[in-house]
């Protein structure tokens, strides 16, 4: 989601406020499941969507993406060149072949978390299931990279380094971001940087992480629609997301079921 304006540092949750995203975290992944179950070609971004809302409630959390600086739906689906923020429309029916990223966020008792997938449609070209797969190989490794007191530089290096080895577009006007009581909060997690460089992080820190690589260059902007961010280049794009837990030593993946 965008973001904007002056944010708080995110911070040291108490074993109560980790409680609620571990609950809120599980929640989110269960319906990220329970969508790609569901997709199929021929089906509208708006089926998703709705489908995404009666999960939720059934599962007692609320949306944190809803009215986000005046968002108008629950969840963002992305298709194809669209790489982040696309807004869930019944006339935008998915097609074989597509990348389907969708992101969604989930509060419960007031903790928010933030997570996304991309899932490719039925067969497709070979460099775009490898893009799906190596984007989410390189989420892996800036999470790897955690550890009570890294640094933001750390993380991204990580990732940059994955996204390197094929020469992907990294994309650099859209980065991760800390998490929690706020869906998003300070500081700016970037998918790429130096080892040691950037803020320093603290156990029990909440964060986003979210690589988006492109199969062509790293340029954007944002649609007519106020929202939907796409490639200047018309290249596909795959994009991947979870919010972690630092620890002292690692990182605890906070939206797994």
């Amino acid at each position: 989601m965008l973001c904007g304006g002056q944010l708080m540092l995110t911070r040291v949750k108490t074993p109560a406020e980790l409680k609620a995203m571990r609950q809120s975290g599980k929640l989110l992944a269960t319906v990220l499941a329970h969508l790609k179950k569901r997709l199929t070609a021929e089906m509208t971004t708006k089926d998703l969507s709705d489908i995404a809302m009666v999960e939720l409630k059934k599962l007692g959390g609320k949306p944190a993406f809803l009215g986000y600086q005046g968002f108008p739906d629950v969840i963002c689906i992305s298709l194809n060149d669209e790489v982040v923020h696309g807004i869930p429309s019944a006339k935008r029916v998915i097609k074989e072949g597509d990348i389907v990223s969708l992101d969604f966020g989930v509060n419960y008792q007031g903790m928010i978390t933030d997570a996304a997938i991309s899932l490719v449609v039925g067969e497709a070209q070979p460099a775009v299931k490898k893009l799906v797969r190596d984007t989410e190989r390189s989420l892996l490794l800036g999470i790897q990279a955690i550890h009570g007191g890294v640094h933001v530089g750390d993380i991204g290096s990580a990732i940059e380094k994955e996204l390197n080895k094929e020469h992907y577009g990294i994309v650099r006007d859209l980065v991760g971001h800390g998490v929690g009581h706020d869906l998003h909060e300070d500081p700016n997690i970037p998918n790429y940087g130096y080892p040691g460089m950037g803020i320093m992080l603290k156990t029990n820190m909440t964060i986003a992480i979210e690589p988006m690589a492109t199969l062509g260059g790293h340029q954007v902007y944002v649609d007519e629609d106020g929202w939907t961010i796409k490639t200047q280049d018309g290249s596909w794009a795959a994009h991947f997301e979870h919010t972690v837990l630092i620890l002292d030593a690692g990182a605890e993946i906070l939206t797994t079921m």
